[in-house]
């Protein structure tokens, strides 16, 4: 028979580590993925919890007088979980970023489908760069790297003494859309090339031989030299994946510190 026994405090502190945690899988990228069934969501969440719980030594208790009190502990939990994730959910949107931008170009713009990772529509080439930096992801281990950002902040931000400073977080957020723009435009560069040479080229003979139609055999030839593109630049990619994990880094590390 098993008889374990805790205080009201004990289950206080271990809720609040839960709400942190879960919030953070709710939005991190690889582990907040929307196919991933919500039961596994929820037991790793609490398992997680319960190792931090063993680890986080000596445990400091929040104190409150009203239900209020308590509730605005567990927002400011799940606010920190949450920005923790964010950080890095941000920094994957920029491949699918630049796959529309690609697509835009070479005329796959309308050949739209469901992404069930994000619950949006989204081209072709975005998601075939976004499935990549995700296996990326995984190869590289940045998983981990999230995953150690998230136990780290407990150190660094104890639990209910959270305070955020909205003007970090504003200033980090204004820096991430120029470097958001930034790194994909860098991706999108040798489509972005190639097809301005390619329309140069296609004014060039509308002129020489108007008879010609050339919205017809613009759009065939832009399709044919934007897929050669892509194939030619594929090597391109995990080079791209460390700009967007570094950029993921920092993100996290700005959020965290606007934190504490």
């Amino acid at each position: 028979m098993i008889n374990y026994s805790f205080s009201m405090k004990e289950l206080e502190y271990f809720l609040l580590i839960m709400t942190r945690v879960t919030s953070f899988i709710f939005i991190a990228p690889f582990f907040g993925m929307n196919n991933t069934p919500k039961r596994v969501k929820i037991a790793l969440g609490f398992f997680i919890s319960y190792l931090l719980y063993q680890s986080i030594t000596p445990h400091m208790y929040v104190s409150y007088r009203t239900t209020l009190g308590f509730a605005i502990f567990v927002m400011k939990e799940a606010a920190t979980g949450l920005l923790v994730g964010l950080g890095g959910s941000m920094c994957m949107m920029i491949m699918s970023f630049a796959g529309r931008l690609i697509d835009m170009d070479i005329g796959l713009s309308m050949a739209s489908q469901y992404d069930p990772l994000t619950q949006d529509t989204t081209t072709i080439t975005g998601q075939l760069y976004q499935q990549a930096l995700l296996l990326m992801l995984i190869i590289t281990g940045m998983y981990q790297f999230i995953l150690k950002a998230l136990v780290q902040t407990f150190e660094l931000i104890p639990i209910g003494e959270a305070v955020f400073r909205f003007d970090k977080l504003v200033t980090s957020l204004i820096t991430f859309l120029s470097e958001y723009v930034i790194i994909s435009f860098r991706i999108f560069l040798p489509v972005f090339a190639s097809m301005l040479l390619l329309n140069a080229i296609l004014g060039i003979l509308a002129k020489v031989a108007p008879q010609l139609n050339m919205f017809s055999v613009g759009i065939q030839l832009k399709i044919a030299t934007g897929s050669i593109v892509l194939f030619l630049t594929a090597w391109m990619i995990p080079g791209a994946s460390d700009f967007i994990f570094t950029e993921m880094k920092k993100m996290i590390v700005a959020f965290v510190e606007a934190m504490m």
